[in-house]
């Protein structure tokens, strides 16, 4: 019995200690990696069939507009921006990121990535 209450009043001190030690961080950046999934209109960019440009896409986005996010609205991405306070990212080809707004975050994902030679091969060509 002594031995449950130390090992919970240790694991009580350990939580109050590292909660004290290790204030709460705000993010500085956010960045984005991945398929389409969490593509945000790289793909609007390239030269590629693998596009989200056109409706349904983007129709419960809240400007009921395309945004080449392969979703009917907000994705991922856009969601834990939301909850971090930040900015949606931007498609890290898109032209207004730059300077300061490139150093907040940017999103790199496109859709029919992958890292084998077969994958995405009808959308673009051999690589």
């Amino acid at each position: 019995m002594m031995s449950c209450s130390f090992s919970f009043i240790s694991c009580i001190v350990l939580v109050l200690a590292f909660s004290a030690i290790s204030p709460e961080a705000e993010a500085r950046a956010f960045f984005v990696f991945g398929d389409s999934l969490v593509d945000n209109g790289n793909n609007n960019y390239l030269v590629t069939s693998a596009r989200a440009d056109s409706p349904p896409y983007g129709i419960d986005y809240p400007t009921h507009r395309v945004t080449g996010r392969f979703s009917n609205g907000l994705n991922m991405p856009d969601i834990i921006s939301e909850q971090l306070g930040m900015e949606p990212t931007l498609p890290y080809l898109a032209p207004e990121l730059t300077g300061e707004r490139l150093l907040v975050g940017a999103n790199f994902a496109s859709a029919a990535v992958g890292i084998l030679n077969d994958k995405g091969i009808q959308f673009v060509g051999e690589v």
